[in-house]
């Protein structure tokens, strides 16, 4: 009996530790930029195709060529300074360590995405799960709700 309760113990805690490392991972809408398309919890990359450069979420930078050589840099360089990142597409790429390694492959793949304006950006989304990235307009809301329920601040159920 006494084995049967650590072996239970120990599964239930590989399970929970799992659950926890799982959701960790799982979610960073707060950290995604709010020009980012809505739908997806988690981002490793953007690759935006009309400018073909890409965009390291847990970084915060842009992937860009100049030359031969791969740049990072928190902005975009000047010669893209017309580009609009609200309004164009975006791929998601998750799972693939430095994707603008393959470059020729994710540009042959979502060439004919170039030009397209047809997502939803997180900063134009109503969804509450959105709120929480600190850049997000409603942000400001999601804080005063936090922790009070949908009801929010001052407003208590009778």
């Amino acid at each position: 009996m006494k084995k049967l309760m650590l072996l239970l113990l120990a599964v239930t805690g590989f399970t929970a530790t799992t659950m926890a490392q799982q959701i960790n991972v799982s979610i960073n809408i707060g950290k995604q930029p709010v020009w980012g398309p809505v739908g997806y919890d988690y981002v490793d990359y953007y690759y935006l195709p009309d400018i073909e450069t890409y965009y390291y979420v847990p970084d915060r930078v842009y992937i860009y060529r100049n030359g031969n050589e791969w740049r990072r840099s928190a902005t975009l360089p000047a010669r893209y300074g017309g580009f609009d990142v609200y309004h164009a597409h975006k791929v998601v790429i998750n799972g693939v360590n430095r994707p603008y390694l393959y470059h020729d492959k994710y540009r042959k793949e979502y060439y004919g995405y170039r030009n397209k304006h047809d997502q939803i950006a997180i900063r134009d989304s109503r969804e509450e799960k959105y709120y929480v990235n600190r850049n997000h307009p409603q942000h400001g809301q999601w804080k005063d709700n936090r922790g009070h329920g949908k009801q929010g601040r001052g407003h208590d159920k009778h």
